[in-house]
């Protein structure tokens, strides 16, 4: 079993989510249950996912909640770009948040690789 706060694409995950949760809380009151929530529920299963697969029996398992992870990143992606294009999100908070989402899917691809070859 691993300690999950002490890795780093936990951390960044992490950091990620707090961020989201910072500028969704501009959004429109309307949007409480739609978008606001979406984007708050993808982003905290990032760091929640990889947070299971370390308390579960193995490398095999652990990858399968990185693979989740994945998913939930990409879903995040596109509820930023859905939050731009509704103009909830300016440019320049889009291109930040994008950036560490993007980071975030490196490092959940680069670690699902280490996993893989049992490194």
């Amino acid at each position: 079993m691993r300690d999950h706060t002490k890795l780093k694409i936990w951390q960044k995950s992490h950091q990620l989510t707090l961020e989201v949760y910072s500028v969704s809380k501009g959004f429109p009151k309307a949007e409480t249950y739609g978008l606001t929530s979406q984007m708050r529920r993808s982003c905290s299963s990032i760091p929640a996912n990889i947070a299971e697969g370390c308390g579960r029996g193995g490398e095999t398992e652990l990858n399968r909640y990185i693979v989740i992870a994945m998913g939930s990143a990409n879903e995040l992606e596109y509820h930023l770009l859905l939050a731009r294009d509704l103009g909830y999100l300016e440019q320049d908070g889009y291109c930040q948040i994008l950036k560490g989402v993007k980071e975030v899917k490196q490092m959940l691809t680069g670690f699902s690789k280490r996993l893989k070859k049992g490194v």
